[in-house]
């Protein structure tokens, strides 16, 4: 390799950082490797870098890789660019990155003392002073094996990475401050008294051919214990494996299951939450059920009602569970987003993947803001916009089984499948990110 790199953790400190920087030999750009594995990067590759770092004036450029297996298998690992809104912590650059040197000693500079986000700080510090350029192209070989990319899925919530998690919540939060996005006012409080409802509560269940899991997801709901009237509001989207047979036999037998087949046959998840909560049975509040899942308990919808009434919320999240199909714990088991606050949970919201299950809201707020018609992230979406304005209530004890099973959405997921999820949701930071400054600079 030409140039001769840094090599760090991804998890390092601010001192361990500044210092392999400030004693490097001081050239115009600054190679970073972020693993120990052994990498093929040929000379040509380091030219390309360099070539579109001159040419941009980028403060730091990463490209695509191949992934190399110890038996000679490879596959190409695709990264994608990195948006305004891509300013969570797990972002993949991929393991080389190159750096203006410059930007770099100033970044490092303002660093107050980390233990493990150095790195990710330094990456948020330096994206201020110019862009960070992704290169769509495979220009090294990482001989680490073949990764899966939905390992890290649930790493952020994992109580054994609570320390790291608290540094980069800080660092993103001071980012988030220094961008003019922090939110420090206190959301609205709604009054979730007004109006008339034909029930208190509505159970949304969207579903596509899930015969083997929907008559639990329908027990589940059909057997809560609270104290106010309540239905359950399944859109069936054009099933075809015998899903649309059981749901009718059920709605036949209880009259709280209201069953929607959409005239549309092109709606996602999200089009399918629009036409429920629009549809004249729905109730004051909306509550989240997918149609593989189950309650963790007979009380779920009254612990989520009270919560609306008590705090004045406009959406309510709880916490869940993963299990397999016999409802048995499966590692991380409850994943309880302890990282929200009721000071920074908002804005933390931005640098997280995700915000907790099972999700409620109060109607006539998603009636006036919409549901995205896609069929992932939309309640990403919707939690970022209402943090931006309205009060989110959180219980932190566990409400609602999230079964894993080799047919769900979210088994074996590829890398391209990942690519394009974190591409939408880095989209929906950006706009939620550009939302925030203009609400700020008013």
């Amino acid at each position: 390799m030409p140039m001769e790199p840094i090599r760090i953790t991804p998890l390092c400190s601010t001192e361990e950082l500044r210092t392999k920087v400030l004693e490097h030999p001081q050239e115009e750009y600054t190679l970073i490797i972020t693993t120990t594995h052994r990498i093929s990067f040929p000379p040509e590759a380091l030219k390309r870098m360099l070539d579109v770092a001159r040419t941009t004036n980028a403060v730091m450029v990463y490209g695509n890789y191949t992934d190399g297996a110890a038996d000679g298998t490879v596959r190409p690992h695709p990264t994608i660019p990195c948006q305004e809104g891509a300013i969570r912590d797990d972002f993949d650059f991929g393991p080389v990155t190159l750096w203006k040197t410059y930007e770099l000693r100033n970044a490092l500079n303002l660093l107050p003392q980390y233990n493990f986000a150095a790195f990710y700080a330094v990456r948020l510090t330096c994206s201020m002073f110019g862009s960070i350029v992704h290169v769509p192209e495979s220009l090294y070989t990482v001989f680490a094996g073949i990764q899966d990319p939905g390992a890290a899925q649930f790493a952020y919530v994992d109580p054994r990475n609570r320390a790291v998690q608290i540094e980069m919540e800080l660092a993103a939060t001071a980012y988030l401050r220094y961008t003019g996005v922090y939110l420090g006012n206190e959301p609205e409080r709604v009054d979730v008294s007004r109006g008339e409802f034909p029930c208190e509560m509505s159970v949304i269940i969207p579903v596509r051919d899930r015969a083997r899991t929907i008559a639990d997801a329908l027990r589940s709901a059909l057997g809560q214990q609270a104290p106010f009237a309540y239905n359950v509001i399944v859109v069936d989207n054009h099933s075809t494996d015998g899903t649309t047979e059981i749901v009718a036999g059920i709605a036949a037998s209880d009259p709280r299951v209201v069953h929607i087949v959409p005239e549309s046959r092109s709606l996602g998840i999200g089009g399918c939450w629009d036409l429920a909560v629009n549809h004249p049975a729905c109730g004051r509040f909306a509550c989240q059920l997918d149609s593989d899942d189950m309650y963790s308990s007979a009380d779920t919808l009254r612990r989520v009602a009270e919560r609306f009434h008590s705090d004045g919320c406009a959406m309510v999240i709880g916490s869940y569970e993963l299990t397999d199909m016999e409802c048995r714990q499966i590692p991380p088991g409850v994943i309880d987003h302890l990282e929200w606050t009721p000071m920074n949970g908002r804005n933390n919201a931005l640098r997280v993947n995700g915000l907790g299950a099972p999700r409620a809201f109060y109607t006539p707020i998603l009636r006036q803001i919409g549901v995205p018609d896609v069929s992932y992230g939309e309640d990403y979406a919707l939690g970022l916009r209402i943090s931006r304005q309205w009060h989110i209530g959180r219980i932190f004890d566990s409400l609602y089984l999230c079964r894993r099973w080799e047919g769900n959405s979210d088994a074996g997921i590829s890398l391209e499948r990942a690519n394009a999820n974190n591409t939408y949701k880095d989209w929906l930071r950006t706009l939620e990110i550009q939302a925030r400054k203009l609400l700020n600079r008013r």
